[in-house]
C-alpha cells in the first residue's frame, strides 16, 4: 500500500474513558496488567491513543517526573504493525516530554525504532516472578530494625524513593499509596532508610519500589513482604547489576524476561547512599 493510500488514524490525548479498550489490547498481547494498572497510570501520565474509526489500536504513555519523564506501555495492534504507528506514537510522547529528559524500558523488539529516535541503553532490568517461598529475612546490622509502614511515613518514603531513583516520584506515590497492601521499612537511629512496598498487580502481587542502601537491606524488605504472601505469585523487576537475581531465583522468583533501560541524554543518578532496587513499574520506572 503506498503512502497516499494509508488509511487516515486518529492521534489524541487518552481519557479515562479509554482505558478499557487500552487494557482489552494490552489482553490481546498478553501483557499483565490490570484494568486498574491502566487506570493508575492514566491518572498520573500523559497518555496518548491511536484509533482506527472507533477501534483503539495503539497507546503510549509519558510520565513527567522532575527533570526526567519516563515513556512506557507503548503498544500497537498485531494487526496493525509496520505502517509507522509507534514511531508517531512515540514521536507524540517524546514530545509530552518538553525539555525533560526522557527514560524507557525497550523490549527486543522495540528497541531499534527507540535507537532510531536517539535514546542510547544504560543498563538491564529482569523480570522476576512466581510462587514466592517463605523465607527468613536476613539479618539487619546493629542498630536498625524493620516495621510496618503507615500513611505517617508518607512524606518519608518520597524522599528516599526521590533520592534512589533520581526522580520526583511525589505524584506517582501520593497515587500508589492507596492501592498499597502491605509496607515495610528499615530504621537506623529513628529515620528510615530502606523500605519496600507490595501491592495488586497483573496475575497477583508486585513488589516495587524498593530503595535501600545496599543489597542486604533490600533482601530484608523483600523476604518481609513474600513472608506475608506464602506461595502468592509475586513479580518484582530489579536491575540486572543489582545483585540480588541469585537470591531471588533461591526465593522462587524466576527470571522471565529482561528488557534495556534507554534513555535520551543522561539517566537518572541515585543519591544520598540509597538506591533503588526495583522500580514501581516498568512503564513507570
Amino acid at each position: 500500500m503506498s503512502i497516499s493510500q494509508r488509511p487516515a488514524y486518529l492521534y489524541r490525548a487518552m481519557t479515562a474513558a479509554d482505558v478499557p479498550a487500552a487494557h482489552a489490547l494490552s489482553v490481546q498481547l498478553k501483557w499483565p496488567h490490570r484494568l486498574e494498572d491502566w487506570a493508575m497510570l492514566q491518572r498520573v501520565a500523559q497518555g496518548y491513543v491511536v484509533l482506527d474509526q472507533e477501534r483503539l489500536i495503539g497507546t503510549a504513555f509519558t510520565c513527567g517526573q522532575g527533570d526526567y519523564a519516563t515513556i512506557g506501555l507503548v503498544i500497537v495492534s498485531d494487526e496493525y504493525q509496520g505502517q509507522g504507528i509507534g514511531r508517531k506514537l512515540m514521536e507524540l510522547a517524546i514530545e509530552a516530554c518538553g525539555s525533560r529528559t526522557a527514560v524507557l524500558n525497550a523490549t527486543l523488539a522495540g528497541a531499534p525504532l527507540y535507537a532510531s529516535q536517539g535514546f542510547v541503553e544504560f543498563g538491564y532490568i529482569q523480570q522476576h516472578q512466581g510462587q514466592a517461598l517463605a523465607t527468613v529475612p536476613p539479618e539487619l546490622a546493629s542498630g536498625q530494625r524493620c516495621r510496618p509502614l503507615t500513611s505517617a511515613d508518607h512524606a518519608e518514603l518520597i524522599r528516599l524513593a526521590n533520592a534512589g531513583s533520581g526522580l520526583d516520584r511525589a505524584a506517582v506515590l501520593n497515587d500508589v499509596f492507596a492501592d498499597v497492601e502491605q509496607g515495610v521499612g528499615i530504621e537506623r537511629d529513628g529515620r528510615l532508610c530502606a523500605f519496600a512496598l507490595m501491592r495488586p498487580f497483573g496475575r497477583g502481587r508486585c513488589i516495587g519500589p524498593v530503595i535501600a542502601q545496599g543489597p542486604e537491606q533490600a533482601r530484608h524488605v523483600i523476604a518481609a513482604l513474600v513472608a506475608q504472601v506464602p506461595e502468592a505469585f509475586v513479580r518484582i523487576d530489579i536491575p540486572a547489576d543489582c545483585g540480588l537475581a541469585p537470591w531471588l531465583e533461591d526465593i522462587g522468583l524466576k527470571r522471565v524476561d529482561t528488557v534495556t533501560q534507554m534513555a535520551r541524554g543522561t539517566p537518572p543518578q541515585a543519591t544520598g547512599g540509597v538506591h533503588q532496587f526495583a522500580p514501581v513499574t516498568q512503564a513507570i520506572g
